[in-house]
């Protein structure tokens, strides 16, 4: 073999590596001229010292073994850890990009909801302005206020159904109306019974804004005609259910009532709210009396309708004119009314 590779392979040993074969070759050696020269005992500590190198170095390759061995269960250890990691960054991107994904497209349903709803309340908004528009100036052709008129809308009748509740005052012309609720409609049903010579008893649970009724009522010189009373809202047990409602003694001294608006108490209340209206007037009202039932349009408002039908003999409902509300008629039975007839 070339000297030149030799010496290039020696040069890549370890120091420990050259010291070890350096010292066998010097055993070998030893041994070689102890065995040449007849001296027996030399050679044979020679080749104990060689056997203790040899296992030495023995020793020396079962670490390095070890070594490698732990190392190579390390990177093992270490390249699982790796996959598992990349598994899981590769998964976390493919999550978030699938929530991108959804949240663009609830966004884009979200965007497209508030567009339909914008272009309804558009068009609604095109329709509803002429039209109450138009109410308003029929409202006060029909009469002279004798002071500024609250305002409509909001939580009080918008024009369109005052239009309609006046027309049918003006044409039943009622003895007795009684409004559950008061406030803007208040004022206009006075004016109008105040031409046809009905009564008006306006209930309200708020004192303070019955308060404002009577302020307007007075501020229009109607009080000869319309009364506010104060009602708070009072457990009223029907069936199996209790009910928030105006307190029943506030009706103890009316009879005959042949209009009934129920336009409280206001949702915020709790459900099934006007529910009570009937079952508690019901025994109070004339033999034909006409009830008009605000914001008809609402889900508690329907059922409640619909279970008066279903439960009172002689209701009936009309079709609407006009606005929000439903118009219905209630005719005693003569069983009924031969009963609630005082004995001669």
């Amino acid at each position: 073999m070339d000297l030149r590779k030799l010496a290039g392979r020696a040069r890549g040993l370890g120091p420990l590596t050259l010291g070890t074969v350096a010292l066998t070759s010097l055993l070998v050696a030893g041994i070689t001229a102890a065995a040449l020269g007849d001296a027996g005992r030399v050679a044979m500590c020679l080749i104990a010292m060689l056997l203790a190198l040899v296992m030495a170095g023995v020793l020396r390759l079962n670490q390095r073994m070890l070594g490698l061995r732990a190392d190579h269960r390390e990177l093992r250890d270490l390249r699982i850890v790796l996959d598992q990691t990349q598994r899981r960054v590769v998964s976390a991107v493919e999550r978030q990009r699938l929530d991108a994904a959804d949240r663009h497209r609830e966004l884009t349903d979200a965007v497209a909801r508030v567009q339909r709803i914008t272009d309804r309340g558009v068009r609604d908004l095109r329709f509803a302005v002429p039209r109450e528009v138009e109410a308003t100036v029929q409202l006060f052709q029909g009469c002279t206020p004798r002071a500024p008129m609250p305002s409509s809308g909001d939580y009080a009748l918008n024009p369109t159904d005052l239009l309609e509740l006046l027309f049918l005052v003006r044409s039943r012309r009622p003895r007795l109306v009684l409004e559950l609720g008061s406030g803007t409609s208040t004022v206009w049903l006075g004016y109008v019974l105040e031409q046809t010579g009905g009564k008006l008893i306006s209930l309200d649970h708020d004192p303070e804004y019955a308060d404002r009724t009577r302020a307007a009522l007075r501020a229009h010189g109607l009080t000869g005609v319309a009364e506010v009373r104060d009602a708070p809202l009072t457990p009223v047990e029907l069936g199996d259910r209790t009910y928030p409602w105006y307190e029943p003694a506030a009706l103890e001294d009316l009879d005959g009532i042949d209009f009934l608006l129920v336009d409280g108490p206001p949702a915020a209340v709790g459900p099934d709210s006007r529910h009570p209206a009937l079952p508690v007037v019901a025994p109070r009202l004339a033999d034909r009396a006409t009830i008009v039932f605000d914001d008809a349009n609402r889900k508690d408002e329907q059922a409640a309708i619909d279970r008066w039908l279903a439960t009172t003999s002689g209701l009936t409902r009309e079709g609407e004119l006009l606005g929000r509300h439903a118009i219905l008629s209630y005719v005693r039975s003569a069983e009924l009314a031969t009963a609630s007839t005082p004995a001669a």
